[in-house]
């Protein structure tokens, strides 16, 4: 592995995760991807030359499978240090339904996807980061953390969760990791799928002017923004949101 930094991303196959992983295997990172979906990965892998790249069946919210997966990143640094994980699995539909119709199972699977995966995939990392010098962890949240849609109950819970673990990581882990959150808006991730999902997205122009920044956001928009928050050495404990500016904007019934 030598000296190249190397970064590990949750939900790689697809969406963010995928955007993520072309963005830092271009700068020059080795680059670690676990996601649920072979299908997707084998299509990231084939994208990846594989002197560079990991990919790795897992199901971040399954204890044993995290911890096999995180093996399985140790013998592929060999002694080198890990030098970023992003959380960034979970379910990207929040709509749940009416509250009284909504099943535990169904609730514990988005709390699982999001915030137990990213407990899990943390506390595995911890000793990989650790070897290195301005190591950080970047959690994918949401904007739902702190503003919500009607029946979006366990996604928006999921998200505010992975906000106060990040504050009570970066307290805790520093100054040897630096841990960040990123609160995506609308990010179109439709054409970033495997190929049997992937579709061509068509916003109108009411989608794009209602974003302060004047369109829709992209998955390489959070890319950029995980690339600044690993390399930004005096920022922990932070929740930036990335979403073109909706989270200030004042909208009224016409």
């Amino acid at each position: 592995m030598s000296e190249r930094k190397s970064i590990v991303i949750t939900g790689g196959g697809a969406g963010i995760g995928r955007a993520s992983a072309l963005h830092f295997h271009g700068l020059g990172w080795c680059v670690a991807a676990l996601d649920k979906d072979g299908d997707a990965l084998a299509e990231l892998a084939g994208l990846l030359p594989a002197s560079d790249c990991l990919t790795l069946e897992c199901d971040v919210g399954v204890e044993d499978e995290v911890e096999q997966a995180f093996a399985a990143i140790g013998d592929w640094l060999d002694d080198a240090p890990l030098t970023c994980l992003v959380n960034n699995a979970g379910i990207a539909d929040p709509y749940a339904g009416p509250l009284e119709d909504l099943a535990l199972d169904k609730w514990q699977a988005w709390i699982d996807a999001s915030l137990t995966g990213a407990f899990l995939c943390s506390r595995a990392a911890v000793k990989l980061l650790r070897r290195a010098e301005g190591a950080s962890i970047v959690n994918i949240s949401s904007t739902r953390a702190v503003m919500s849609e009607p029946e979006s109950f366990a996604y928006a819970a999921a998200k505010g969760g992975v906000d106060a673990l990040t504050h009570a990581m970066a307290v805790s882990l520093g100054p040897d990791i630096r841990v960040n959150a990123i609160r995506p808006g609308w990010i179109e991730t439709r054409d970033w799928q495997k190929e049997a999902e992937r579709e061509d997205p068509n916003h109108r122009a009411k989608d794009r002017e209602q974003h302060p920044a004047g369109r829709v956001g992209r998955p390489q928009d959070i890319a950029e923004a995980i690339e600044y928050l690993a390399g930004a050495g005096f920022v922990t404990g932070q929740h930036v949101n990335v979403d073109g500016g909706m989270t200030v904007k004042m909208i009224y019934e016409h």
